[in-house]
């Protein structure tokens, strides 16, 4: 395809990125302290901390994992809401030369194992909340170290102590456990201090992230990233935002969770890039509160999901924000609707502006120029060093504009491939093309939009779910003969899981589906419709024909 969508990128914004501009994400970090060390990095529970904080603690975390016998390359995985002590147990690995495997705090024991077993983790550092669940699968896994943290361990005193109490003994959030040997977070970084810490080197082919996502298999595979793949995303995000951004000074609200790709690239990697103050937000679904932190600072950017923008614009005081220095807020993760974008610019008086991306390409594969003056529905344009085309899902030829068809990447940002897939990684990549699965359109202006997907997937409030192991789930059921597994629109979350159930047992009921989910399913996959039928459509080899079943609810 011509890249067509050149001529209109606003002035400013190069054609092409630098992906070898820095050797690793080790190296923005250390520019990053040396430009801005006095600044403050991250605010979380109204504790700062300044960029030579964070260099230090997490050089001291990484000179505790050396210690323990951790070599480079081996595997961390760290499973954590946004609390201070992730992006110094994230830049800890980094700077060790380890790779970061982000774990959904949420997850169900058998999730976790899966995820530690597939990515051979050597150590883990949780959040107390959730010991509970490794402790279920700690005999069917092999770490080398646990490193527990509680809410409150990088506030300062008493306020860590005064957190750390009510969390556990007031609340009761700390469900009970018993993990064996394990090491307190402040404990390790305490060790770190005593352990000289050795620089690794590192080069752009090194795995800096094994980030999980599912697959029409139903099994999570993890997108080996390198930091070749993460520098050239953060070059590319950094070429589009510059013109707006001021270095050192914006301050950008987090309250997507760092372990997700979105934020994980957009709030705290570009961030620490351009000096700027994020705002960790560990409990966004508490409206109330998120306003209030909200209400303590001007701030210039956020990003966020179509449910948490239309949350905010209902909640309570949030009209009544200032919003002076707000510049743009930037949605992805599921299509942001229409009426919440329009709603939004009236409300703040700013642009939100959405963008495309995926897992496997780090995330960012499109995005809305900054420039543009209202949502038009659009992904925007590739974003610089960035190949896109539209080509015929059954012949693999590309369509005319205009007409849709399953959208391809290409760019230094395409994930290495899948951990130990060569057959997935094979599949979904072509000559360095990587099929995403989903259907678009592009027009004559380069401006490209999502209309299907190809795949079965289930889009819950930007959070992939896969059909498949929602069903293999539920097949292990004694009383479940078949089942089948469909999105179903959401007038919040864009989607929710529906199942269709042939029943083995005639007493099975709609609540041990769900109860029986609940305990083998992260909660947004957890179904919210439940439907039994006497049979379900199949294709003439006995295959289950989803198909049908979400269509059959749209006549």
């Amino acid at each position: 395809m011509e890249k067509i969508w050149l001529k209109h990128y606003p002035a400013g914004v190069p054609d092409t990125i630098d992906p070898d501009h820095y050797a690793s994400l080790l190296d923005i970090l250390e520019e990053s302290i040396e430009k801005y060390g006095d600044k403050t990095a991250f605010v979380n529970m109204d504790c700062e901390m300044s960029f030579a904080e964070l260099g230090e603690k997490a050089k001291q975390f990484a000179g505790y994992l050396q210690s323990i016998g951790l070599q480079k390359g081996d595997a961390v995985a760290i499973m954590m809401p946004n609390l201070l002590q992730y992006p110094v147990a994230l830049f800890g690995v980094l700077a060790a030369g380890m790779t970061v495997v982000n774990v959904n705090p949420l997850y169900t024991p058998r999730e976790l194992k899966h995820q530690l077993n597939d990515s051979q983790s050597k150590a883990l550092v949780i959040l107390e909340n959730f010991a509970n669940t490794y402790e279920k699968i700690a005999k069917d896994v092999k770490l080398e170290k646990v490193i527990t943290t509680q809410i409150g361990d990088l506030l300062p005193a008493p306020k860590r102590w005064l957190v750390n109490f009510v969390v556990k003994y007031v609340k009761r959030m700390v469900p009970s456990h018993s993990i064996g040997q394990r090491v307190d977070f402040n404990t390790a970084l305490n060790k770190g201090k005593q352990n000289a810490y050795q620089r690794p080197s590192l080069t752009g082919d090194d795995i800096a992230f094994l980030q999980y996502t599912g697959g029409t298999t139903g099994v999570a595979k993890g997108a080996m990233l390198s930091h070749r793949n993460m520098v050239a995303n953060l070059e590319q995000v950094s070429s589009v935002i510059t013109p707006i951004m001021s270095d050192g000074e914006e301050i950008i609200i987090t309250a997507l969770p760092l372990y997700h790709i979105f934020a994980l690239t957009a709030n705290c990697l570009t961030f620490i890039k351009h000096g700027g103050r994020n705002i960790l937000i560990t409990n966004p679904r508490d409206m109330p509160g998120f306003v209030k932190e909200l209400g303590k600072v001007k701030f210039s950017m956020i990003s966020g999901v179509n449910t948490l923008f239309n949350g905010l614009l209902n909640a309570k005081g949030f009209k009544d924000l200032d919003f002076s220095n707000l510049k743009v807020a930037l949605g992805g993760g599921m299509a942001v609707q229409k009426s919440v974008a329009e709603h939004w610019e009236r409300v703040t008086k700013s642009r939100l502006l959405e963008g495309y991306g995926l897992t496997e390409c780090a995330p960012v594969v499109t995005v809305n120029p900054y420039d543009i003056e209202h949502y038009t529905g659009s992904i925007g344009l590739p974003v610089p060093s960035t190949e896109v085309k539209i080509c015929d899902p059954d012949s693999g030829e590309e369509v005319a504009i205009g007409e849709a068809g399953e959208l391809y990447v290409k760019g230094p940002q395409v994930m290495v491939g899948y951990l130990n897939r060569p057959d997935a990684t094979a599949e979904s990549i072509k000559d360095g093309w990587f099929a995403t699965g989903d259907m678009a359109t592009c027009d004559e202006r380069g401006y490209f939009k999502i209309v299907d997907r190809k795949k079965d997937m289930i889009l819950v409030s930007g959070f992939n779910v896969y059909p498949n192991e929602i069903e293999d789930v539920l097949a292990d059921h004694s009383k479940v003969l078949e089942v089948a597994a469909v999105g179903v629109p959401h007038e919040s979350s864009g989607e929710v899981v529906k199942v269709f159930i042939v029943k083995k047992d005639k007493s099975l009921t709609e609540r041990e589906i769900i109860d029986f989910s609940r305990e083998n399913l992260t909660g947004y996959k957890v179904p919210k419709l439940v439907e039994f039928r006497d049979e379900l459509p199949k294709s003439n080899v006995g295959k289950i024909l989803r198909k049908e079943l979400r269509d059959e609810k749209k006549d």
